[in-house]
């Protein structure tokens, strides 16, 4: 990508100097103690209006040389960060070599740590519809992005480290006002590769304005980079290995080069991990005992890729391109071995099951992006179009071998394989505009529509006699088409210094089609909604803000929740999707109330009509179970949480979060008015304690209470983790040694009991875990990194 990049701003440089003369500009570059400045940002500018002809780094021995230049007035410019910026003299280009006499910066080391001390930026920030946190006034040395994140309030992640925002999954996270495109486990993966101290600001948007999609309830997270305007190259390397029941392996090479008008970037990791799951499952089925245990054991690999280039054409016009890939191959053994007990306790019969299974999924992503400032004092216009495709297969060879209560083999073995391609399609394009005015106004406005096609063909065979027969009680082809399009308008208005208003409302029509080719079933919907959204906050004082927020929102159904095909896990668990699922809909009421870097209080409440949810449905005669994609009929969520850092000496930095919830779950299932409500609460800790010599300790605790999910009621867990590092080589590198739930106390238990159902459930996976990892930054750390930028097309990713 690197060279790549080098060839297009050759070419470019080339083009625009097709009329150049022979002959060069050159000289070094020096600090005050006669010592190369390696780094140096070096500009050539054209008089008498200073527009800039050309651009380059200092070499490893200060020097610079431009060649190839028009016949003119110039003069050099030299910056660098922590040194004062100076010129040349006018220098007189006739096309003859010309040497330019040594520059020499001086250091203005006072001045910049004049401004670091009287910096007043808080760590947190609650700013109308969203809680910002100024990552630049935490101490995060050593600490990768994803480690970052997690001390932000409300901020957690699961077993597999995938981010949880108060408590929900599915969060769509930003990059530089960016979508990333990423499933959750590859945005985990990728975040691990960045170094903490390259992130300047995180956002936190529990309930997004209008200018976002209104689906989803999880919320949105942006996280913005360190910016400045100084050239050159960068990167950052990181390497991991760990170790549970099996070991792991992963990597990662960030690289950004900004040269002239041009910024390129590439993101690069990859991984191995050799892992395990095991559920046991038990049901009550009239006087038997049906016990099963399932067995998952995966060996995958993963690789992901992203490159980019934005081209500032002017101080107003920007165009950018980026394009992401992917790839996550996976081989896994499964088994699955069942019991049937009668009353007395003795065994009746039994089935096992072995079932190799191969999946693998390609994803691409294409991003087009054109930004134009129409002032200086803040208008501005954006477009966006993207194109993502993915496809996906996944291949499975079922082996049933059925016993009677002595042992005894029954019958012959069944054989079953399956076949299930999947491919989607997403189109989007965006337009957004913003026009500050009456200096205390802004308004915005903005247009999206996307559209998407899925096809999924699941295929099942048994072995006959006759060989391999297609069986039509589990294959299934299924096509869907959606179109939404989307408006919206906001206005945003200060009064003073201490009132923030924000008013919002947009509007998203919803056009689709689910057809069943293999049952003849279609589809059809077409629906529109209105989404308004209301904030407002209130500055007691530089320390002290109050928060209040109203939104509406959206969840539409997966594309593959639609899909009427019910997939075996084993011979007697499936799951089975619903093409007549409807979108849930729901409205949030939100307070909060921040002191210094702490957040006092967050109190919220939820309603969702029409909730989806998997239920149960179980024949007592076959011993089949099929979860079922149904809409319930109303869940409501009250919650209230506090959480923030703070130092309770300069070495020994603590970050708290506690949340109390009461959940309520009112649905009509199988003809059962069905009710349910409990309190739950969750807390966890970091404690990370800075010693001398570049060291440092962290230990993290986690605990949740028994809780509902859904028509589930589930169990309590908990989770220690220690954790040390150390920075060397001017901290450019950090290495680190980490535990994962050290007792191996987190489990995931959780009991259904309603009509002839009563089923427990105990899930086990590798969360003990130890590994070791290091981070490499090089090159000049101090550049800007890709720009903010909105795409389109994240929510629809995610319901992929």
């Amino acid at each position: 990508m690197k060279k790549l990049a080098l060839i297009v701003i050759v070419l470019i440089l080339k083009a625009s100097h097709s009329f150049a003369q022979t002959g060069s500009i050159g000289g070094t570059v020096k600090n005050s103690k006669a010592e190369p400045l390696t780094g140096a940002s070096v500009q050539l500018l054209h008089l008498p209006d200073s527009a800039q002809a050309a651009a380059q780094m200092a070499d490893g021995n200060g020097a610079y040389l431009f060649k190839n230049l028009k016949n003119g007035a110039y003069v050099i410019k030299v910056s660098l960060m922590g040194f004062a910026t100076q010129c040349s003299n006018h220098i007189n280009y006739t096309g003859a070599a010309i040497a330019v006499p040594l520059i020499t910066l001086t250091e203005q080391s006072k001045a910049l740590n004049a401004v670091t001390v009287t910096s007043t930026v808080p760590q947190l920030e609650q700013k109308s519809d969203r809680l910002v946190v100024n990552v630049e006034k935490m101490i995060t040395t050593g600490d990768n992005a994803l480690e970052v994140l997690k001390k932000a309030p409300g901020i957690k992640l699961d077993k597999d480290d995938n981010i949880l925002y108060h408590n929900n999954g599915g969060v769509n996270v930003m990059i530089d006002g960016r979508m990333t495109y990423m499933s959750s486990a590859e945005i985990s993966n990728y975040l691990k590769t960045l170094p903490g101290n390259a992130i300047s600001k995180i956002e936190l948007m529990a309930n997004p304005p209008a200018n976002f999609d209104a689906a989803g309830t999880a919320g949105v997270i942006n996280i913005i980079m360190k910016r400045n305007k100084l050239q050159g190259f960068n990167g950052t390397a990181t390497a991991n290995t760990g170790y549970g029941t099996y070991g792991k392996l992963s990597g990662g090479l960030n690289l950004n080069y900004n040269v002239g008008k041009i910024s390129v970037f590439t993101r690069n990791n990859g991984g191995y991990s050799n892992s395990y799951n095991k559920l046991n499952l038990g049901r009550q089925i009239g006087a038997e005992l049906y016990n099963q245990e399932n067995y998952w054991h995966p060996i995958s690999n993963y690789v992901n890729y992203t490159a980019g280039a934005d081209y500032f054409a002017s101080k107003r016009s920007t165009l950018g391109i980026m394009f992401r890939g992917g790839a996550s191959p996976q081989n896994a053994d499964v088994t699955s071995n069942s019991v049937t007990l009668n009353s007395a306790g003795q065994q009746t019969g039994s089935v096992a099951m072995t079932k190799p299974q191969y999946t693998n999924t390609h994803t691409y992503a294409l991003n087009l992006n054109y930004a134009f400032a129409i002032d200086s004092l803040g208008q501005k216009l954006s477009f966006d179009g993207d194109y993502i495709r993915s496809n996906s297969v996944s291949n499975e060879e079922f082996s049933n071998v059925y016993y009677n209560g002595a042992g005894n083999r029954i019958g012959d073995t069944i054989k079953l394989r399956n076949n299930t391609p999947a491919n989607y399609n997403i189109r989007s394009l965006k337009v957004d505009y913003v026009w500050p005015f009456a200096k205390t106004w802004r308004f915005e406005t903005g247009w999206k529509s996307s559209w998407v096609s899925s096809d999924n063909n699941a295929r099942f065979d048994s072995l006959k006699t006759q060989g391999w027969v297609n069986d039509n009680r589990r294959s299934n082809h299924f096509l869907y088409n959606e179109n939404i399009n989307a408006g919206y308008l906001t206005l945003n208005k200060t009064l003073g210094k201490k009132w923030e208003f924000k008013a919002g409302l947009r509007t998203e029509q919803t056009i689709s089609k689910g057809n069943s080719i293999t049952t003849a079933q279609v589809t059809n919907r077409n629906y529109w909604r209105l989404f308004p959204s209301v904030f407002a906050t209130y500055k007691i004082n530089a320390n002290n803000q109050l928060n209040a927020s109203y939104t509406e929102r959206i969840s539409r159904p997966g594309y593959g929740n639609l899909n009427p095909f019910t997939f075996y896990s084993d011979p007697y668990t499936a799951i089975q999707g619903n093409p007549n699922l409807q979108p849930s809909f729901s409205k949030s009421f939100g307070f909060n109330y921040t002191y210094k870097s702490f957040q006092v209080l967050s109190l919220s409440y939820r309603r969702v009509n029409n909730s989806v949810t998997t239920v149960i449905t179980q024949n007592d005669q076959t011993k089949e179970s099929i979860a079922i994609y149904q809409n319930l009929g109303n869940t409501s969520n009250l919650s209230i949480s506090t959480g923030g850092s703070f130092n309770i000496v300069k070495w020994w930095n603590v970050t708290v979060n506690l949340d109390g919830s009461y959940d309520k779950v009112m649905a009509a299932s199988q003809n059962l008015n069905y009710n349910s409500s409990r309190f739950s609460w969750s807390g966890s800790t970091d404690q990370t304690f800075t010693l001398p010599k570049s060291f440092r300790v962290q230990l993290s605790a986690m605990y949740y209470s028994p809780s509902i999910s859904g028509l589930a009621r589930t169990l309590s867990g908990s989770q220690i983790d220690a954790a040390i590092n150390k920075t060397f080589m001017n901290k450019k590198a950090t290495i680190s040694f980490k535990v994962r739930d050290v007792f191996f106390g987190n489990r995931y238990r959780s009991v259904l009991q309603y009509n002839n159902i009563n089923t427990t459930w105990q899930n086990e996976w590798e969360s003990r875990r130890f590994s070791l990892g290091f981070t490499y930054q090089f090159g000049n750390m101090k550049l800007k990194t890709a720009r903010e930028r909105n795409s389109g097309a994240a929510s629809e990713m995610n319901r992929m």
